[in-house]
């Protein structure tokens, strides 16, 4: 059998071997076919201009108005217009308000809001409030992707709803992030739907982010990607040691919503380590990198920290990608602890302990990976590689997208033992393809690539007869 675009099994397979070839990016060779290295789709003018935007003394601001609030504890007052959050989901509110006037219509804010009867940490029915503003998309806005923190706080008591608990770290870093993205992506124009969340509830039982998640499942929206931003406010650890350039992304590799037929195949084929959640993280550390946010995307293959859990859990749930950024190393000392002086060393999640101009690389990394997100195709779907033949070529189906800007696929492989994706080949607008190289040594993808020459997360294929 003759390869689609002429190029032979011997040196596809010395392409796939290579491991110390200078990577290239896409030329007039790999339009014409040419198997290619893997490298960072570098950023278009319109998003280096974005991130030039983003300021860390607003981050810094916000972060110290949300600190002022006293608490923000989910349980503390609803109707102070001074204390408690209450106070903060209107100041968050009314801000994000303000954000929308700025689109022309393109943005809208909702307070969504619903009482929790009582549960974990819950001894009361109590009204959790999101505060959500949507900009939807011009050419595809019912795909979907969410960013969010959590607006709520708490002191060492989980129960204590009184007591100072200032959350400058965790996590009013994560929802200055987040709204500071919606300042900046407000004026504009995006193919997909961008959402950005302040949720609350979070420190409680994750309610206010499993009541998003369940709204979108119960419309059936296309939520293509999630990321929440919880604990990014520092760049120092415990020891004092610092790593102002490295974020971590916590991306699981065995589905959550898995189920006994999908782990049958995964088991099968493998794909532990391709997961939807990580074909995100490995799309975030395509477009967000060092040359473009000047931080270093540290994946970690793990739902999230050691027996620890955030709000990207809910949308995880309910078969939504998704992952959690948090800071390179945390101080524990400055998280989930009542403000106080023990032998001379301050306690309590203040905001002398964040580091703003990190805070706003963060931002960068995020705002980086949802305008190449939104302004690219979506993730392929329906992607198989076809079994019912022995053959020791490899052959694979998709569905097309609906873009209206797409120009075609791409098919990606990488060996077995690779942790990222190291070869592509473009295919064209075509729904099929056969690759001379055997399934059964290395592991394939598809993505979607428009005429702007942006691509998106890979599918990973399942085993269809």
């Amino acid at each position: 059998m003759v390869n689609p675009t002429g190029t032979s099994r011997r040196a596809l397979l010395a392409a796939s071997a290579a491991t110390a070839a200078v990577a290239v990016t896409s030329t007039g060779a790999e339009a014409a076919g040419e198997r290619v290295q893997l490298a960072p789709q570098p950023p278009p003018p319109e998003l280096r201009a974005l991130l030039r935007e983003i300021d860390h003394r607003r981050i810094e601001a916000t972060v110290r108005r949300l600190v002022a609030f006293g608490t923000r504890h989910t349980l503390s007052a609803q109707d102070d217009p001074e204390r408690g959050i209450g106070a903060a989901r209107d100041w968050i509110m009314a801000r994000m308000r303000e954000y929308a006037r700025a689109s022309g219509g393109r943005m809208t804010v909702e307070l969504q809001s619903y009482v929790q009867q009582p549960a974990p940490r819950i001894p009361a029915p109590t009204r959790i409030s999101n505060i959500v503003a949507t900009v939807r998309g011009t050419t595809s806005p019912d795909r979907v992707y969410v960013v969010c923190g959590h607006y709520d706080s708490r002191a060492s008591d989980v129960m204590d709803h009184t007591s100072d608990a200032p959350g400058a770290d965790d996590d009013a870093s994560g929802v200055a992030v987040v709204m500071e993205l919606a300042r900046v992506m407000a004026t504009r124009r995006t193919g997909a739907t961008l959402v950005f969340a302040a949720v609350a509830g979070e420190e409680q039982g994750l309610y206010g982010a499993a009541h998003l998640a369940q709204s979108y499942r119960e419309r059936r929206a296309d939520v293509q990607g999630m990321f929440t931003n919880d604990i990014i406010g520092s760049s120092t650890a415990d020891d004092g040691s610092r790593d102002p350039h490295t974020i971590r992304l916590f991306a699981e590799g065995v589905p959550t919503s898995e189920t006994p037929q999908e782990a049958e195949a995964r088991r099968s084929v493998g794909g532990e380590n391709d997961s939807p959640s990580r074909q995100l993280a490995r799309f975030v550390q395509d477009v967000a990198g060092p040359g473009v946010s000047g931080m270093k995307v540290r994946v970690i293959y793990r739902r999230d920290r050691y027996l620890r859990g955030g709000d990207h859990i809910p949308f995880l749930e309910r078969a939504y990608p998704a992952a959690r950024f948090t800071e390179p190393a945390e101080d524990y000392a400055h998280q989930h602890q009542d403000v106080r002086v023990v032998d001379g060393k301050q306690y309590g999640d203040l905001p002398e302990f964040c580091d703003f101009p990190f805070v706003a690389r963060v931002a960068r990394v995020n705002a980086a990976t949802l305008w190449s997100l939104a302004q690219a195709p979506g993730t392929p779907r329906g992607a198989k590689i076809l079994t019912a033949a022995l053959t020791n070529e490899t052959e694979l189906v998709w569905e097309r997208g609906p873009e209206p800007d797409l120009a075609g696929y791409e098919v990606v492989w990488r060996e077995t033992t690779a942790e990222e994706w190291t070869h592509t080949t473009p295919v064209g607008d075509t729904t099929r393809h056969t690759v001379d190289l055997s399934k059964d040594n290395v592991f394939f993808g598809v993505r979607a690539v428009n005429r702007a020459g942006l691509r998106s997360p890979v599918a990973f294929p399942a085993p269809q007869r």
